[in-house]
């Protein structure tokens, strides 16, 4: 280098351009909840609600609920959904009603929260789904989860076309989580679990990153 030259910045410093996030975590006190919390908080302020714990109560198959969530909790930079149930049983077993878990739990329970979340978040906002792999990748007595999965991982993709004020959405999409394989290993035999330390880096990238539409897999 000659002595009138000085180094090219070819990138910024990666400080310079944080900033601190106001950030709601909707079942923060679940594996991947509390993965996804000790993940962010460094960085960020972080709020949590969830049906039975956290610092607010929010019941996702009730829409008024939610409704009632985001008046107290007021703007928000980043919506994260770490919650939602399913029904696992037989193939021959299933009811109608059985299903109706994951649907309006699970999947209707995520999408109001979307389109709550839509009057909630500041300019560039962002919400994150929590899907799961049994979307493409099914085992026995997951139906209702594959289907729930499935939808809402669809419904990101359409959703993020529409969405105004440069807000984004993206869902996570993760395997059987190695925390978890004492109570759902003998269901997912084969499948290569991951700690819910590497799933909640996909919601770091979904927060802190600047994609939308996305389904980020985490699957070894």
């Amino acid at each position: 280098m000659k002595a009138n030259q000085r180094p090219i910045a070819y990138l910024a410093n990666p400080s310079s351009q944080r900033k601190t996030m106001k950030i709601l975590v909707i079942g923060a006190n679940g594996t991947i909840g509390k993965a996804v919390v000790a993940e962010l908080a460094a960085r960020h302020e972080i709020i949590t609600a969830g049906r039975s714990s956290g610092e607010y109560r929010v019941d996702l198959k009730d829409a008024a609920s939610i409704t009632a969530l985001f008046k107290e909790v007021g703007k928000v930079d980043a919506v994260i959904s770490a919650a939602g149930n399913v029904h696992f049983a037989p193939l021959a077993e299933f009811s109608a009603d059985h299903y109706a878990i994951g649907i309006n739990d699970k999947l209707m329970g995520q999408v109001n929260l979307a389109l709550a979340a839509q009057g909630a978040l500041n300019d560039g906002g962002s919400i994150t789904l929590t899907s799961g792999i049994l979307s493409s990748d099914p085992i026995r007595f997951g139906s209702s989860a594959s289907m729930v999965n499935a939808a809402i991982d669809g419904f990101v993709r359409a959703a993020a076309i529409e969405l105004p004020r440069g807000l984004r959405i993206n869902s996570i999409s993760p395997t059987v989580l190695q925390e978890a394989l004492e109570s759902y290993g003998p269901y997912f035999r084969g499948f290569d679990a991951v700690p819910a330390a590497k799933v909640a880096l996909a919601y770091s990238k979904s927060v802190e990153g600047a994609q939308t539409g996305q389904v980020y897999t985490v699957n070894n």
